[in-house]
């Protein structure tokens, strides 16, 4: 079996994801909504997966851990101490002359935006580019009746904040001794000027973020265990060795406050390249000091073996789901030549235990009697996980479809079956079929996917 990967599989991508209902265009049927995204059936399943296995190795899986879910909408303050509103901003101009809106520090403008000399990339004009405007990227609304500047909040640009002003609440009621950890899961929305790339740049977006909270002095230490531990975890997921690094931020990368920080990136391919899909970084004191400063409520932590206070450092591991989501897809992306077939096959090569279909299970032909068995099969394995019960068209062609989607496993009903009770149960990724008893392809498959029954 001969194997061809793309160097930029992303317009496949987009292609598949919404033929086989991954992912479409937000809003399509009224011309789209610009760089925001719905996951169809299957890819809401590939993305669950993804966050329950973040959930379970960040809240489940440890006592130093808690989870939380904070509101998006929170009060405005919250972002006045943060800087948000201050300094979450980008440089853009705009051209006169087509409308279009760009960042200043486009590479694709010729000429000091301004100037008679400034040349629009999009229509070519000279003249046209106004002069750099900042451009708050938070999206604002109002709360309550009246829309004045006393009832204007904001749409989260973050999670973390929500982690942030939780500090004492969940240490307190949870009787948690620092060093531990919050988590969370949640939507956050940046009003970006240069989105794109289907779902890796976009507007409205889900983090799955922690942050670990630490005696001062310890923040080094910390940081570098969180930093190992993540890069583990995407390693887990079955993401390729060499198409994964660490990206040190350089003094003028980081952040005013931050004392280290680095970003797990992936191999996209393409025009893309290596990008984040991570963030670890060593924030400091500055996020509880902030908001203690901000709000006139002390954040600090009791140590009452060594009776002392101390403001917590935080160290921060921050995942993109989508972005990771679409690391899985351009990762698990082949298409393959089947000896003795003419016609190649195009496969998504997921882990099993990411794989939105678990098995899809198949009457040979509908007759005989197999639909009935099939279809009391596949109820009987739903139980356990997803299963696709598919009697359409060619056999051959059914296993076709399930390769596209990265089903893992297909089971078949034949003659044999109604005859002996067994099935076969045909491998993915290297096309070997088994047979197996009816009753114990339940457990086989789960065994093989890492799922209890």
């Amino acid at each position: 079996m001969s194997t061809q990967t793309h160097p930029d599989v992303l317009e496949k991508l987009v292609s598949l994801c919404k033929r086989r209902g991954f992912i479409f265009q937000s809003s399509e049927i009224y011309g789209g909504t610009g760089s925001v995204w719905d996951y169809g059936p299957l890819g809401v399943e590939l993305k669950k997966n993804l966050k329950d296995r973040w959930w379970h190795s960040m809240v489940r899986a440890r006592q130093d851990i808690e989870g939380i879910d904070a509101a998006i909408l929170m009060h405005r303050e919250v972002w006045v101490a943060s800087g948000h509103v201050a300094g979450f901003t980008d440089p853009l101009v705009d051209c006169r002359n087509c409308k279009k809106r760009f960042r200043a520090d486009d590479p694709r403008i010729k000429g000091t935006p301004g100037t008679p000399d400034a040349q629009c990339p999009a229509c070519g004009m000279k003249g046209t580019l106004s002069e750099p405007r900042l451009f708050n990227l938070m999206f604002r609304t109002f709360m309550g009746p009246v829309e004045d500047s006393a009832a204007e909040i904001f749409l989260r640009p973050e999670t973390a904040q929500g982690i942030y002003v939780n500090f004492l609440n969940v240490q307190q009621a949870m009787r948690q001794k620092v060093p531990f950890g919050i988590a969370q899961i949640g939507k956050a929305f940046r009003n970006e000027i240069t989105p794109g790339n289907f779902i890796f740049r976009t507007r409205e977006f889900e983090q799955m973020e922690m942050q670990f909270f630490v005696e001062p002095g310890t923040d080094m230490q910390w940081f570098d265990y969180w930093k190992e531990q993540r890069m583990t975890w995407h390693r887990s997921l079955g993401l390729a060795e060499e198409r994964l690094q660490f990206h040190q931020h350089t003094t003028e990368e980081l952040a005013h406050y931050a004392r280290a920080a680095f970003d797990i990136q992936f191999d996209f391919g393409g025009t893309l390249g290596f990008q984040e899909i991570e963030g670890v970084h060593n924030r400091g004191d500055f996020d509880l000091t902030q908001h203690q400063k901000h709000s006139g409520k002390k954040l600090e932590y009791f140590d009452q073996p060594n009776n002392r206070r101390f403001v917590p450092n935080v160290v921060e591991t921050s995942v993109g789901a989508d972005r990771t989501t679409l690391a899985l897809l351009v990762n698990a992306y082949r298409e393959e030549q089947v000896p003795g077939e003419e016609e190649g096959r195009t496969v998504l090569g997921f882990a099993p235990s990411l794989a939105p279909v678990k098995a899809g299970v198949f009457p040979l032909v509908k007759k005989d009697g197999m639909p009935e068995f099939a279809e009391k099969l596949a109820k009987e394995l739903r139980a356990g996980f997803p299963v696709f019960y598919d009697e359409s068209g060619a056999i051959g062609r059914r296993y076709r479809r399930q390769d596209e989607v990265g089903t893992p496993f297909c089971i078949t009903v034949d003659g044999q079956t109604m005859q002996d009770g067994t099935v076969t149960i045909r491998d993915r990724d290297t096309l070997q079929q088994e047979r197996v008893a009816a009753d114990r392809v339940r457990s086989v498959i789960a065994e093989r996917i890492g799922v209890g029954v």
